[in-house]
This record gives structure tokens, sequence and C-alpha cells, in this order.
């Protein structure tokens, strides 16, 4: 059977380039992201209900959700978050789950899937994974990488508040990939990891 990693961390801080980085090496990768995407899609269930509690601001051209204007309604906004979070989480990871135990069924030893899942921590995911591995970066990184997508400053830091502090995600971590030194120390990080993977370690949490 083959090993699971879940790769969180906080907006921005380089969880899908770590993730891209494992799949250079020889992992599976998967990402809760896309899956929102897919549960998000023109015609699913999950779109009617979310313009029918955010209206048809967030609503996009060809039946879909405007990921950027709901993005914009929600972050800053608690009660928004938490409602969102109610419609679409709870496919999102029945999805995940489906997906993962496919991949324990068909694995052979020494194959790796790396799930990207940036509410691993805040979702209580842990158990779906075998190990955890914590993107980390300093605020000010976040922050330079979210105005450089084109988010004013007050954007970005709406987008990093609503979330679990990196520092609180460390304390779940079995590895930590800090990428604050760019893209050479975070492949040097990765490789390290990937060498070690599939070794017994002492889980503490």
């Amino acid at each position: 059977m083959g090993v699971v990693l879940g790769i969180t961390g906080g907006v921005a801080t380089g969880k899908t380039t770590v993730a891209g980085m494992f799949r250079s090496l020889g992992a599976v990768t998967l990402s809760a992201d896309e899956v929102a995407r897919e549960v998000l899609a023109p015609g699913s269930p999950a779109v009617a209900e979310v313009i029918e509690r955010f209206g048809q601001a967030v609503a996009a051209p060809g039946g879909g959700i405007d990921r950027s204007a709901l993005a914009d309604t929600v972050f800053g906004d608690e009660e928004a978050l938490r409602d969102l979070n109610a419609i679409t989480h709870p496919r999102i990871i029945s999805i995940l789950k489906e997906r993962i135990e496919e991949f324990r069924r068909k694995s052979r030893e020494g194959e790796v899937l790396a799930v990207e899942i940036p509410l691993l921590i805040e979702c209580n995911l842990q158990r779906l994974v075998d190990y955890v591995v914590v993107v980390a970066a300093e605020q000010e990184t976040q922050m330079s990488r979210l105005t450089t997508r084109g988010l004013s400053l007050e954007q970005a830091r709406r987008r990093i508040e609503a979330q679990m502090p990196v520092r609180e995600k460390l304390q779940y971590a079995d590895w930590v990939v800090s990428t604050d030194a760019g893209l050479d120390d975070t492949a040097r990080q990765v490789e390290q990891i990937w060498e070690q993977v599939g070794k017994p370690r002492n889980r503490t949490q």
C-alpha cells in the first residue's frame, strides 16, 4: 500500500508549488481546490445553493460561480464564510475521501499520493493521510504574493486573517517546508522529505 501525504498551510505559502515538486519526484497529486471547482461546476447542486445564499453577484456566465466575487463576499465575513463552508465542505470532503481510498486500494508499496488540502487541520482531516506536511511562510511573504496576484493590501489581509495562523498548524506537522528563501531552497526541503517518505516516524499528535 502506498503513502498519503497531506499538504497544508496558509494562503499563498506555496502549497501548490510544493505539491508540484512532489509530483515531479514521482508522486500522484490531488488538490482540494480542484475538487472544489468540480463541486461548483455549472449545473451542480452546490451552485444553486451558493447563488441562493449569496445572490446573483457571485454567478458566472455559463452557470458557474465567479470565484473571485465569491471570495470577496466571504472573506472578512465570518457568517458568510461559515455558510459557504456548510454548502461546499461536505461535498469536497466526500470526494477527497473516495479518491484517497481508491488510491489506497490500488497503490503498491513505494507509491505516494500528495494531497493538497488547505483546511486539513481546520476540518480535522488528519486521519485521511499518513503524514502532514505544513507549508509555511512569513506573513510579509504571503502579503507580497497575494498583492502580486492582483489583490489589494486589504483583500490580502482579510484572506490571511480568515485562516488559522500558520504557526498554529506547525504543531500538527510531521514535516515543515519553509518557502521564504526561494524555489531552490524549497525544492531541497521537499527532496529531503521525499527521501524519508515511507520510513517509520514517531507521531506526536
